[in-house]
């Protein structure tokens, strides 16, 4: 994840997202969390007075938001370049962190709420997920994919690629993800004609 060099609020919401990613939603304490973003604790509950679901929310946002932001940047090049970066950006999380680092938002998607309500961070998670694939959905189908179709694909590589990042993580190694990569750019081509 990047870090964010702005306010102390931004820092601690991309630490969080870094720490989710890494050790997963129970495992990651606000204390923690405050620590890793060099943030005074007490400012952590100023920022986040609802506790750690607020704060879980606000760090799939934060993912979502800025892996939305990449994949509209390349999407205007077309399906192919979007699903390079999406790819890409994956790929350098689970390098750069020697293989320690995944999703924050597949970390909050997995873990077992703490109540029967959905908690704030899951719903999070799900309209996260829908955006990825809305985005890249509607680059297919711009590009000639049939609507169904098009969703069909945006599906499966968000799909394809949050499990390649846990299989890279797993393993050690980014084979999965580069397998992966291969044969969805493949499929995409297929879809839209090329």
């Amino acid at each position: 994840m990047p870090k964010s060099s702005g306010s102390a609020r931004e820092r601690i919401v991309a630490g969080a997202a870094d720490m989710i990613g890494r050790r997963g939603l129970n495992a990651t304490s606000i204390r923690d969390t405050a620590k890793h973003a060099r943030a005074p604790l007490g400012s952590t509950y100023h920022y986040f007075p609802e506790g750690k679901q607020q704060l879980a929310t606000e760090a799939v946002r934060y993912t979502g938001a800025w892996t939305a932001r990449v994949l509209r940047e390349e999407l205007a090049a077309g399906p192919v370049a979007g699903l390079q970066a999406f790819l890409a950006l994956w790929r350098k999380i689970v390098v750069d962190s020697d293989f320690r680092a995944g999703c924050p938002v597949l970390a909050v998607s997995i873990e077992e709420p703490a109540t029967d309500e959905t908690p704030a961070a899951l719903a999070a998670a799900a309209d996260v997920f829908t955006e990825w694939e809305r985005l890249l959905a509607d680059s297919l189908h711009a590009h000639g994919a049939e609507p169904k179709q098009a969703t069909q694909i945006a599906t499966l590589v968000v799909a394809a690629v949050e499990g390649t990042v846990a299989m890279c993580r797993a393993q050690r190694t980014t084979r999965p993800l580069d397998d992966t990569a291969e044969q969805l750019r493949a499929l995409v081509l297929a879809a839209i004609g090329q």
